[in-house]
């Protein structure tokens, strides 16, 4: 099989998969490896929009853990977001693919204003879209705005992108060897459970609308299997 199954999807990505070996911020040699990886996907034809995350650079629940006020604490995590976006929209662009950054916090000077139709039509002239400032409200995941947004543009699937898991597991296989992998799991096994796939408010707005997810690892052409049909990671529906 040659042809995808999917003609547009949302990819997840965790804002530590920037990150590489070190420790905080932006590894620009992993930020164009992860674009040569979506640059396979591009090539295929598959749209593909991205939302992604601000864990390397801040955590907003953790600052307000700390003291510091929620809602101030994750609109700084919005702006950590738009770094990476940015980041990777130009080491997208570096080898040739069209990108465009929108965001839900309007910055006129870097980046588009998220708008519904205005996403699609950049997805339909086969532009990659950068979606960036989570859902633009506090208390609320990059997760959450990862299923929020796949609904809006009409996704086929969501792609959630793990660091060095290929899949969900009943315990974390990088402590448990005997960890189990999960090849298929139902939402409701997932909340229940309390499996780390999304957090419960996205993986309940997924149930709510019959919303896919695959969860895997980018590595030795993941994500190139599961846009053509293979068995790869763990099939959440």
């Amino acid at each position: 099989m040659s042809t995808p199954v999917y003609k547009r999807v949302l990819l997840k990505l965790s804002g530590e998969a920037l990150m590489g070996e070190q420790r905080y911020g932006i590894d620009p040699k992993v930020a164009q490896a992860l674009a040569y990886k979506i640059k396979t996907i591009y090539e295929m034809k598959v749209e593909v929009a991205i939302v992604v995350g601000g864990g390397n650079i801040w955590r907003g629940f953790q600052a307000s853990t700390s003291g510091m006020d929620r809602s101030t604490a994750d609109y700084m995590g919005m702006l950590a977001t738009v770094f990476n976006a940015l980041a990777l929209q130009d080491s997208l662009e570096r080898i040739g693919v069209v990108t465009r950054v929108m965001t839900a916090l309007q910055m006129h000077q870097v980046a588009e204003p998220y708008i519904r139709r205005r996403a699609i039509r950049h997805l339909e002239k086969g532009r990659v879209v950068i979606l960036a400032g989570g859902s633009g409200n506090p208390y609320f995941t990059t997760d959450t705005t990862a299923a929020l947004r796949s609904m809006e543009i009409n996704a086929d699937v969501i792609i959630m992108q793990k660091n060095e898991v290929d899949g969900v597991y009943d315990d974390d296989p990088r402590n448990n060897p005997n960890a189990r992998k999960f090849e298929e799991l139902s939402y409701m096994d997932a909340i229940n459970m309390g499996l780390r796939v999304m957090d419960v408010t996205a993986l309940s707005l997924c149930m709510e609308n019959k919303m896919p997810i695959i969860v895997l690892n980018l590595d030795d052409g993941n994500f190139e299997k599961a846009m053509l049909g293979h068995k790869i990671g763990t099939l959440v529906r």
